[in-house]
């Protein structure tokens, strides 16, 4: 009864009898019914030598076979000539006058010439003075020619003749590789193995395509060199793209192959709205994006600060995420790309400034000009004396319950800034700070700097501020404590606690825009505090800003007229300024959520304790 057992074999071989060298290989014990079938390897051995194969079983049963076996002497190795013929994708095989020898192409390994597939496998028998045609699939550097003699052990001639030749190291050598992609964008890593005819060790790099066609050029990413392991190609802290590839090279040839799945892990979208861009973010993965906008210079558009980061924190669900980018040039725009990660793609995004956008655009700049003139103009005596570096500080706070709110609080700091030399102190223009110190750090830092200099708290109010206001009193009231990234309640603590010292909020001001809010708005604790309607009362609030008496009458007349007839004109041009859609500004609602460290940027002002994690956005400089 056959009975299976564990064989090892102890091979041993004797140089016994000198001899002329040839090559023979190890006869294999081929017994049928009873009896156990023992295969060994093939290696060389010169003719006139004698092998002693030894065998015993594991565990020992008794078992022990010893046998020798001596190679006999042979003639020489069989002799042949060999012709290319590239147009029939064949080689041609000629046997001289003599005996019969039988022939094959194979694919030279380490130490055996592997078989080729199917259909191209064949062991053709050329008679003397005869030839051969053998077929062959692709062209590359180890496909060889073996002859040998039609009987048992049979010495065997060899020849390679295509490592040498420049044309198979063409596309062919990659046609006969096969790539399995393994890359994740779950795990932020390429991978690809190889399965190749030859036993190539390519060097694998990154590069970027710039279409998805196969015939579009790749650009090199340099230091992106991915580790090798048994013909296993990983690289981590990746972007996986469709168009993120490994660049293949082989002595002078190379070959792109690029991620098989077309999916990618996030999309980006953008709008133009007046001198802002929003961009809309999707991503299925917990990451970080960065934004800068570029101007294209001959084919390139090179980054420019400042820096804008949105983060969606690990552990949050997958939606959509939303950065505000203002504009300083008409037509510029805007990178894109994942800044947690080692190699990225860099999304270039040209909005089209369309008819539909070109009236806001228009009535922008032009409520931007004249902003600046009549700053310039009118108000020259509360311009900052000369050497001054910018005159009193304001620290401007504000609750982001809409983009309409937060592209407006965005657009009067910078006219603070740029027309008066105000020294602005808001919190998106200073994220590195906030992310290094903490949110509330930073507030209490810039408060204390306010009252030494004698600046000016500007409170913007809006109907979402009076929520979160009502919202911060009910959690006043009952002891709990306020969240640590919530700068907006904050914010209010300390003006609820100056109110309640001095009787009135010096240093402090307030202002709301007639468009998203109304006196009735502004709760009853707040009304002893200045206040003023945007952007009617501008100029008074500017006089207020710097601590001078309100521009003459006339100029506030003129600046009342031209500000009213610019809105008056816009809203009959269209209609009002898009409204976001429902859950673009998540990110600003949910920035308290989000956990700071030294590379967070700054949370939302006025997101509500308790409302989970969200993304945190952050402009650098």
């Amino acid at each position: 009864m056959e009975r299976p057992v564990l064989l090892a074999a102890a091979l041993l071989l004797l140089l016994l009898l000198p001899g002329s060298g040839s090559g023979a290989a190890v006869t294999r014990l081929r017994v049928s019914a009873n009896f156990w079938q023992v295969q060994f390897d093939c290696f060389p051995v010169e003719s006139g030598r004698q092998v002693l194969v030894s065998l015993r079983t594991i565990p020992d049963r008794g078992l022990a076979i010893s046998r020798r076996h001596t190679v006999a002497a042979e003639l020489p190795g069989p002799v042949f000539t060999h012709a290319w013929v590239p147009e029939a994708r064949a080689i041609e095989v000629r046997v001289p006058e003599g005996p019969a020898l039988t022939v094959r192409l194979c694919h030279q390994l380490a130490l055996a010439c592997e078989e080729l597939p199917r259909p191209f496998h064949q062991q053709v028998q050329v008679l003397g003075g005869r030839r051969a045609s053998l077929p062959y699939e692709f062209l590359v550097p180890c496909l060889c020619i073996e002859a040998s003699y039609p009987h048992h052990d049979s010495p065997r001639s060899k020849r390679c003749p295509f490592r040498d030749q420049p044309a198979a190291y063409g596309p062919e050598l990659w046609s006969s590789v096969r790539f399995h992609d393994y890359s994740a964008s779950s795990k932020d890593q390429m991978a690809m193995v190889l399965s190749a005819s030859c036993p190539l060790r390519p060097r694998a790099t990154l590069c970027w395509r710039e279409a998805a066609a196969e015939t579009a050029p790749c650009h090199d990413v340099p230091n992106s060199t991915a580790s090798e392991e048994e013909q296993a190609y990983t690289l981590d802290k990746v972007d996986v793209h469709p168009q993120l590839c490994f660049r293949f090279s082989y002595g002078n040839s190379s070959h792109v192959e690029c991620p098989h799945r077309p999916e990618t892990a996030w999309n980006v979208s953008v709008s133009a709205w007046g001198l802002q861009l929003r961009l809309r973010l999707t991503s299925s993965v917990p990451a970080a994006f960065s934004a800068a906008l570029c101007q294209r210079r001959g084919g390139q558009c090179e980054p420019e600060a400042p820096l804008y980061t949105v983060t969606q924190p690990e552990g949050s669900a997958p939606g959509e995420l939303a950065l505000l980018l203002p504009v300083q040039v008409l037509g510029s725009c805007v990178l894109v790309w994942r800044s947690d990660v080692r190699f990225a793609r860099k999304q270039l995004l040209c909005p089209d400034v369309s008819r539909r956008h070109f009236g806001l655009l228009g009535l922008a700049l032009a409520l931007g000009l004249v902003v600046t003139v009549l700053l310039l103009n009118c108000c020259g005596a509360w311009r900052p004396a000369a050497g001054a570096p910018g005159g009193r500080p304001v620290l401007l706070l504000y609750s982001p319950d809409s983009e309409e709110h937060l592209g407006l609080v965005c657009a009067l700091a910078e006219r603070l800034r740029a027309g008066l030399g105000c020294d602005v102190r808001l919190d998106l223009w200073e994220a590195g700070g906030v992310g290094q110190v903490g949110a509330l750090p930073w507030l209490y830092a810039q408060r204390s700097r306010v009252g030494r200099q004698r600046g000016t708290v500007l409170l913007l109010w809006s109907r979402g501020s009076t929520r979160l206001f009502r919202r911060w009193q009910v959690g006043a009231a009952d002891g709990t404590p306020g969240d640590a990234h919530d700068i907006f309640g904050a914010a209010m603590a300390c003006l609820h606690g100056e109110l309640g010292a001095a009787g009135c909020g010096g240093g402090w001001v307030l202002a709301y825009f007639s468009r998203l809010c109304s006196p009735r708005d502004v709760p009853r604790p707040l009304r002893p505090l200045p206040t003023y309607r945007l952007p009617r009362q501008l100029p008074g609030l500017l006089g207020a800003l710097r601590g001078s008496p309100p521009a003459p009458r006339r100029c506030r007349g003129r600046a009342e007229g031209l500000l009213q007839r610019l809105l008056v004109a816009g809203a009959g041009e269209g209609s009002p300024p898009p409204q976001p859609p429902r859950g673009g500004c998540r990110h600003l609602r949910a920035h308290a959520g989000a956990e700071l460290g030294v590379a967070a940027g700054p949370p939302g002002l006025g997101a509500a304790p308790g409302e989970g994690r969200g993304p945190v956005t952050e402009v650098r400089g």
